[in-house]
């Protein structure tokens, strides 16, 4: 059993609070997902409870992790600098359990996860691995060590489509306990039977928490039936309230009318000092009522407060993009892998083939998206199309990486990222869309480099949105997005005006957003589904 006990953690720099008093429990066979908005410090909660040390640098925490006998294993969400310029080989040989498994054991393991045996022993550096092998190489590490906990930070990130069905079945059939965070809607309602929502309220600065031992799809319909049902009996007790308010002042308008007339009657009344007492009696009545609907107006309920998720929508300013346009004709006789020498990767004898005569139509605003298995060349290929796009001027593209730090500078704040033109103008209309997608005072201040992934990719989408595109490239655009914010995500891009052109392994916005399908493998892209 692992016990986590009034974990309250601040951040150092801006002395913000980002959860207090969190408290679960996890049994075997407990699998708990981790929601809540970017920046909420669900990463920060798995780090400490793994290594309270990993988060000293930047947070400050209390509370209690009792894990027992509990073997606790961490999957970060990005491969650590030190392991990417290690060899396959020597990332395995790093971990002692490697050593301590035979043959046999390591053969198996590898099996789990769709890898050959001699996985093992690859001289390919890991920084060289595609994303999903990476996240698959990690996994296998951390299987070795036999852990009884699974602390999980997107274990779902550039994974293709199979192997997310693959860690579907194996977070399932863990005999454990796991904990984790993901983006993927689907991953977690087929997955998770408990869990913990973190949200920051009232522009971040109170937190609250929820822990529901159920499934997700199940908490999110009794959360929206309970604020439903709160809403609809504050708006009640608000029309409740109103009419009581307004009979009371009707009665005190005619107190105080009766005391005006008893004042200039005097003497003239047949019992003047009676009339004054009885009047007193009712001013002090009518006063009691008062003290009385104060402490039932305390009592009444509330509107209910929650964390709302992102509400964006991207515009087009640049040139009208015609149904019938060809925004792209792409033609590759060879893909390949680049070159670490930096050399042109399609001429390059040290690089590999990926895949060979590719062709891609795209005209106008349709939504497109490539699949394909994890190290086929998917992110290679956009980058490619991206090349093509970028100088064009009869259309105005925008290219989003997979790999945020590849065109925002990490050491600028976010204004500064997202600002184009640098005058006092511009600078205050970014602050207030970045006001909008939930970013703080401070955070706007914050190095990018200390952001979380989803609060980059809202850099992003604000960069396109400044820009004026109406041809969109993005790189897994929905991988650091909160479960709750991701149907908005695909929604935008649903009713995005212009062309998207994107990778994804994401099934709800391959199903939600894109027009056609198309699979990358040996042969080229193959056409999987088209919409009418």
């Amino acid at each position: 059993m692992l016990q986590i006990k009034n974990v309250t953690i601040i951040h150092k720099k801006d002395l913000r609070t980002i959860m207090k008093d969190v408290s679960f429990v996890l049994n075997p066979g407990d699998r708990m997902v981790v929601i809540g908005e970017e920046g909420n410090g669900k990463s920060t909660l798995l780090r400490w409870i793994y290594d309270p040390a990993l988060v000293e640098d930047y947070a400050e925490a209390s509370g209690e992790r009792m894990t027992g006998r509990e073997r606790l294993a961490w999957l970060p969400q990005s491969l650590p600098e030190d392991a990417a310029s290690m060899s396959i080989y020597d990332y395995f040989s790093a971990e002692p359990a490697f050593w301590e498994k035979n043959p046999a054991e390591l053969a198996a393991l590898a099996k789990q996860l769709g890898l050959p045996k001699e996985h093992y022993y690859g001289a390919e550096l890991m920084w060289q691995l595609s994303g999903g092998e990476k996240v698959k190489t990690q996994l296998l590490r951390l299987l070795l060590t036999d852990p009884t906990v699974l602390l999980l930070d997107e274990p779902s990130n550039d994974l293709d489509i199979e192997t997310l069905r693959w860690l579907e079945r194996f977070i399932n059939s863990f005999r454990g306990a796991v904990l984790f965070i993901s983006h993927d809607e689907v991953l977690i309602e087929q997955t998770a039977n408990c869990v913990l929502h973190l949200e920051m309220l009232h522009r971040k600065q109170e937190c609250r928490h929820t822990v529901a031992r159920v499934s997700y799809a199940e908490y999110i319909k009794r959360r929206s039936a309970a604020m439903e049902k709160q809403a609809q009996q504050a708006q009640s007790d608000l029309r409740e309230k109103r009419k009581r308010d307004e009979k009371y002042r009707r009665i005190l308008q005619s107190v105080a009318r009766a005391q005006v007339t008893v004042n200039h009657a005097g003497k003239d009344m047949p019992d003047p000092m009676q009339a004054a007492r009885n009047l007193k009696d009712k001013m002090h009545t009518v006063k009691s009522m008062e003290k009385r609907f104060a402490k039932e107006d305390a009592k009444m309920t509330q509107k209910p407060v929650f964390e709302n998720a992102i509400d964006f929508k991207l515009r087009t300013e640049a040139i009208p993009l015609a149904a019938g346009k060809t925004v792209l004709d792409f033609r590759l006789a060879e893909l390949r892998t680049p070159d670490p020498d930096g050399a042109d990767s399609q001429a390059s004898e040290s690089s590999r083939l990926l895949a060979e005569n590719i062709e891609l139509l795209v005209r106008g605003p349709e939504k497109i998206c490539i699949v394909g298995a994890n190290g086929c060349g998917k992110t290679t290929l956009l980058r490619r199309i991206a090349a093509e796009l970028l100088p064009r001027t009869d259309i105005r593209a925008v290219y989003m990486p997979q790999d945020y730090a590849d065109l925002l500078d990490m050491a600028k704040t976010p204004v500064e990222n997202i600002c184009m033109r640098g005058d006092a103008a511009e600078r205050t209309m970014v602050r207030e869309f970045l006001g909008a997608l939930r970013f703080t005072t401070a955070e706007m201040e914050h190095p990018t480099g200390e952001l979380s992934g989803g609060q980059q990719a809202k850099i992003f989408l604000l960069r396109m949105n400044t820009s004026g595109a109406n041809v969109l490239i993005l790189d897994e655009p929905t991988r650091n997005f909160s479960p709750l914010s991701g149907p908005v995500i695909r929604r935008m891009l649903r009713n995005f005006p212009g062309a998207v052109i994107s990778v994804s392994h994401d099934r709800r916005f391959i199903r939600e957003v894109c027009d056609k399908v198309y699979e990358l493998g040996k042969n080229g892209l193959i056409l999987l589904k088209e919409t009418e």
